[in-house]
């Protein structure tokens, strides 16, 4: 009986970070899809992979840091907190992926899967290394 008091006990705060969590990954898609030039959800809902690519490799480096903050913080203010400076990060990267390949508009818009991959492949590495920086 110990550990279903344990499931009663953790399970609100469960709740509260799983509710906080997909919050954050909302607004970071939000936001994302706000800066970015092109429109990932039309250009998906027509079958374009490049732009598939690129947006889940931006929240998965959005993602990384915030599991990491979920799993190591004190509070949810703490993950709050983090998740902004995880989605300027993530800002950050794109606004410097389009000033290195000018192009990338026109290849994201026009299907190009290596453009797709790069954007998303940068992302997700910066998102990799932003989480390590949190956790030292």
């Amino acid at each position: 009986m110990p550990e279903l008091q344990w499931l009663v006990t953790a399970f609100p705060n469960f709740v509260r970070y799983v509710v906080v969590g997909f919050a954050l990954a909302g607004l970071f898609l939000l936001v994302y899809t706000q800066i970015t030039p092109w429109r990932e959800f039309v250009l998906i809902r027509g079958g374009n992979s490049a732009a598939a690519i690129a947006l889940i490799g931006a929240l998965l480096g959005f993602c990384l840091p915030l599991a990491n903050t979920i799993a190591q913080s004190s509070s949810l203010t703490d993950v709050v907190l983090w998740a902004l400076v995880a989605l300027i990060v993530q800002v950050i990267v794109h606004l410097v992926m389009r000033l290195m390949l000018p192009q990338l508009r026109a290849a994201i818009e026009a299907d190009r899967t290596a453009s797709g991959i790069t954007a998303g492949g940068f992302a997700a590495c910066f998102g990799l290394i932003n989480a390590a920086c949190l956790s030292a």
